[in-house]
Protein backbone atom coordinates (compact mmCIF):
# COMPACT_ATOMS: atom_id res chain seq x y z
CA UNK A 1 0.00 0.00 0.00
CA UNK A 2 1.88 3.12 -1.25
CA UNK A 3 1.12 6.90 0.64
CA UNK A 4 -1.69 7.51 -1.99
CA UNK A 5 -4.09 4.43 -1.35
CA UNK A 6 -3.20 5.29 2.47
CA UNK A 7 -4.65 9.09 1.92
CA UNK A 8 -7.95 7.93 0.01
CA UNK A 9 -9.07 5.51 2.66
CA UNK A 10 -8.85 8.63 4.84
CA UNK A 11 -10.72 10.87 2.26
CA UNK A 12 -13.53 7.96 1.59
CA UNK A 13 -13.81 8.18 5.68
CA UNK A 14 -13.94 12.08 5.88
CA UNK A 15 -11.08 12.18 8.03
CA UNK A 16 -8.75 14.53 6.21
CA UNK A 17 -10.16 17.89 7.58
CA UNK A 18 -9.06 21.25 6.53
CA UNK A 19 -8.94 24.27 8.88
CA UNK A 20 -6.96 25.68 11.81
CA UNK A 21 -5.75 22.51 13.98
CA UNK A 22 -4.22 22.75 17.20
CA UNK A 23 -1.93 19.72 17.20
CA UNK A 24 -1.45 17.00 20.38
CA UNK A 25 2.29 17.89 19.56
CA UNK A 26 0.99 21.50 20.47
CA UNK A 27 1.70 22.77 16.91
CA UNK A 28 -1.08 24.89 14.45
CA UNK A 29 -1.63 23.23 11.09
CA UNK A 30 -4.42 23.61 8.31
CA UNK A 31 -5.07 19.83 7.77
CA UNK A 32 -5.81 17.71 10.68
CA UNK A 33 -6.07 13.78 9.87
CA UNK A 34 -9.47 12.41 12.30
CA UNK A 35 -8.35 8.97 12.13
CA UNK A 36 -11.23 8.31 14.41
CA UNK A 37 -13.12 8.28 11.29
CA UNK A 38 -11.14 5.50 9.70
CA UNK A 39 -10.98 3.41 12.94
CA UNK A 40 -14.61 3.81 13.17
CA UNK A 41 -14.82 1.06 10.12
CA UNK A 42 -13.13 -2.25 10.40
CA UNK A 43 -12.73 -2.90 7.19
CA UNK A 44 -10.47 0.05 6.38
CA UNK A 45 -8.80 -0.72 9.75
CA UNK A 46 -7.60 -4.19 9.30
CA UNK A 47 -6.58 -3.46 5.12
CA UNK A 48 -4.44 -0.02 6.79
CA UNK A 49 -3.17 -2.44 9.67
CA UNK A 50 -2.51 -5.57 7.92
CA UNK A 51 -0.33 -3.49 5.27
CA UNK A 52 1.16 -2.41 8.21
CA UNK A 53 2.10 -5.42 9.69
CA UNK A 54 3.62 -6.26 6.16
CA UNK A 55 5.90 -3.73 5.92
CA UNK A 56 6.59 -4.27 9.51
CA UNK A 57 7.82 -8.05 8.78
CA UNK A 58 9.75 -6.99 5.99
CA UNK A 59 11.62 -4.52 7.78
CA UNK A 60 12.06 -5.70 11.14
CA UNK A 61 14.21 -9.44 11.38
CA UNK A 62 13.34 -11.97 14.27
CA UNK A 63 10.43 -12.96 16.78
CA UNK A 64 8.23 -9.84 18.16
CA UNK A 65 6.97 -10.73 21.66
CA UNK A 66 4.27 -8.02 22.16
CA UNK A 67 2.97 -4.78 20.09
CA UNK A 68 2.11 -1.86 22.16
CA UNK A 69 -0.05 0.77 21.42
CA UNK A 70 0.41 4.24 23.27
CA UNK A 71 -2.69 5.39 24.71
CA UNK A 72 -5.52 6.56 22.77
CA UNK A 73 -4.65 7.00 19.55
CA UNK A 74 -2.74 3.95 19.44
CA UNK A 75 -4.70 1.37 21.06
CA UNK A 76 -7.16 0.30 17.91
CA UNK A 77 -4.13 0.37 15.05
CA UNK A 78 -1.61 -1.61 17.92
CA UNK A 79 -4.82 -4.24 18.30
CA UNK A 80 -5.20 -4.43 14.41
CA UNK A 81 -1.47 -4.23 13.52
CA UNK A 82 -0.80 -7.32 16.38
CA UNK A 83 -3.34 -9.36 14.88
CA UNK A 84 -1.88 -9.81 11.43
CA UNK A 85 1.68 -10.18 13.07
CA UNK A 86 0.43 -13.06 15.65
CA UNK A 87 1.49 -11.08 18.86
CA UNK A 88 -0.66 -9.94 21.95
CA UNK A 89 -1.24 -6.34 21.53
CA UNK A 90 -0.81 -4.42 25.34
CA UNK A 91 -0.26 -0.23 25.70
CA UNK A 92 0.99 2.64 28.01
CA UNK A 93 -1.30 4.82 29.36
CA UNK A 94 -0.68 8.03 31.05
CA UNK A 95 -0.68 8.29 34.91
CA UNK A 96 0.13 11.65 36.52
CA UNK A 97 1.23 12.68 32.70
CA UNK A 98 4.28 9.63 32.18
CA UNK A 99 3.72 6.48 30.20
CA UNK A 100 3.08 3.40 32.32
CA UNK A 101 2.46 -0.31 31.61
CA UNK A 102 -0.41 0.09 34.26
CA UNK A 103 -2.43 -3.20 33.08
CA UNK A 104 -0.01 -5.60 31.71
CA UNK A 105 3.55 -6.80 32.78
CA UNK A 106 6.63 -7.98 29.82
CA UNK A 107 9.79 -10.05 30.61
CA UNK A 108 13.17 -8.35 30.37
CA UNK A 109 14.08 -8.54 27.27
CA UNK A 110 10.98 -8.90 25.43
CA UNK A 111 11.20 -7.81 21.76
CA UNK A 112 8.78 -5.26 21.24
CA UNK A 113 7.04 -2.73 18.01
CA UNK A 114 5.25 0.38 19.02
CA UNK A 115 2.57 0.83 16.74
CA UNK A 116 1.19 4.57 16.55
CA UNK A 117 -1.38 6.32 14.53
CA UNK A 118 -0.40 9.62 13.55
CA UNK A 119 3.57 10.53 13.76
CA UNK A 120 4.25 14.71 13.87
CA UNK A 121 6.68 15.57 16.59
CA UNK A 122 7.69 11.53 17.52
CA UNK A 123 6.98 12.62 21.49
CA UNK A 124 4.68 9.52 21.63
CA UNK A 125 6.58 6.94 20.48
CA UNK A 126 9.74 8.41 22.08
CA UNK A 127 7.92 8.43 25.59
CA UNK A 128 6.77 5.41 24.79
CA UNK A 129 10.09 3.79 24.16
CA UNK A 130 11.56 4.81 27.68
CA UNK A 131 8.76 3.43 29.47
CA UNK A 132 9.23 0.34 27.82
CA UNK A 133 13.44 0.33 28.12
CA UNK A 134 13.08 1.15 31.61
CA UNK A 135 11.34 -2.42 32.32
CA UNK A 136 14.25 -3.75 30.77
CA UNK A 137 11.82 -4.64 26.90
CA UNK A 138 13.90 -4.44 23.58
CA UNK A 139 12.36 -1.77 21.68
CA UNK A 140 12.89 -3.12 17.76
CA UNK A 141 11.48 -0.14 16.31
CA UNK A 142 8.23 1.96 15.65
CA UNK A 143 5.60 2.03 13.07
CA UNK A 144 2.36 4.17 11.95
CA UNK A 145 -0.01 4.55 9.60
CA UNK A 146 1.30 7.92 8.35
CA UNK A 147 4.09 9.80 9.45
CA UNK A 148 2.94 13.87 9.06
CA UNK A 149 6.72 14.66 9.47
CA UNK A 150 7.17 12.78 6.00
CA UNK A 151 10.62 10.62 7.01
CA UNK A 152 12.11 13.99 9.25
CA UNK A 153 11.24 12.85 12.65
CA UNK A 154 13.53 11.03 14.72
CA UNK A 155 11.90 8.70 17.56
CA UNK A 156 15.07 6.88 18.51
CA UNK A 157 14.58 3.57 17.15
CA UNK A 158 13.59 2.61 13.31
CA UNK A 159 10.60 4.24 12.01
CA UNK A 160 7.97 2.22 9.72
CA UNK A 161 5.57 4.10 8.17
CA UNK A 162 2.71 3.19 5.82
CA UNK A 163 2.33 6.36 4.30
CA UNK A 164 4.48 9.79 4.22
CA UNK A 165 2.60 12.55 4.07
CA UNK A 166 4.54 15.91 5.05
CA UNK A 167 1.66 18.17 6.31
CA UNK A 168 2.86 22.17 7.41
CA UNK A 169 2.86 22.75 11.35
CA UNK A 170 3.52 25.86 12.63
CA UNK A 171 4.41 27.21 16.39
CA UNK A 172 1.45 29.10 17.38
CA UNK A 173 3.72 32.17 17.70
CA UNK A 174 4.21 31.87 13.97
CA UNK A 175 1.19 30.97 11.81
CA UNK A 176 0.75 32.69 8.56
CA UNK A 177 -1.61 34.92 8.35
CA UNK A 178 -4.29 32.82 6.73
CA UNK A 179 -3.96 30.48 9.09
CA UNK A 180 -3.85 33.15 11.80
CA UNK A 181 -7.37 34.11 10.53
CA UNK A 182 -9.36 31.00 11.43
CA UNK A 183 -10.33 29.79 15.30
CA UNK A 184 -8.15 26.99 16.08
CA UNK A 185 -9.99 24.13 17.53
CA UNK A 186 -8.00 20.85 19.42
CA UNK A 187 -9.18 17.76 18.42
CA UNK A 188 -6.62 15.51 19.70
CA UNK A 189 -6.75 13.06 22.72
CA UNK A 190 -3.72 14.38 24.80
CA UNK A 191 -4.34 15.95 28.35
CA UNK A 192 -7.83 14.62 28.34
Amino acid sequence: MNTEQVLEIFREAGAVLEGHFILTSGLRSPVFLQKARVFMHADKTEKLCKSLAAKIRTEVSGNIDYVVGPAIGGLIPAYETSRHLGAPAIWVEREQGTFRLRRFEIERGARVVIVEDIVTTGLSIRETIECLRDLGADVAAGACIIDRSAGKVDVGVPLIALAQYEVPAYPADKLPPELAAIPPIKPGSRNI
